[in-house]
């Protein structure tokens, strides 16, 4: 056996052995989240803590809030930032092809100045 998979041995037995007997079924329980049932469950229990008109009075006090952008404010935010982010974009670009270029064309020039040297020597 190899000295690595020696030591990844070593080190998945040492991890294991600081782990609970159960870790496992808590990670999959955990990554999975809660059932249906649950879900229903906290719904209904926090429906039940809500006085009724609850919603319909937080989207009144929302509209009433000065200067709360509008449809139209965060649509013009939104297409700003992609504008700005598209000219970053074609900026970076842009100064990468011209590296690119500049780096083939020494690479064909000094590839010249060795044929031309060559030839010197025929």
């Amino acid at each position: 056996m190899k000295p690595e998979d020696r030591a990844w041995q070593s080190l998945q037995k040492r991890a294991s052995a600081h782990l609970r007997g159960n870790f496992a079924d808590h990670v999959l329980k955990a990554a999975r989240g809660p059932d249906a049932r649950t879900w229903a469950q906290l719904e209904a229990a926090g429906a039940a803590r809500l006085r009724p008109g609850f919603a319909e009075r937080v989207l009144r006090a929302a509209r009433k809030i000065p200067g709360l952008p509008s449809l139209f404010n965060q649509f013009a935010f939104s297409a700003a930032t992609v504008a700005v982010c598209v000219l970053a974009v074609a900026g970076i670009h842009a100064v990468q092809v011209r590296l690119e270029s500049d780096r083939n064309l020494a690479g064909w020039q000094q590839l010249v100045d060795d044929v031309q040297d060559f030839e010197q020597y025929l």
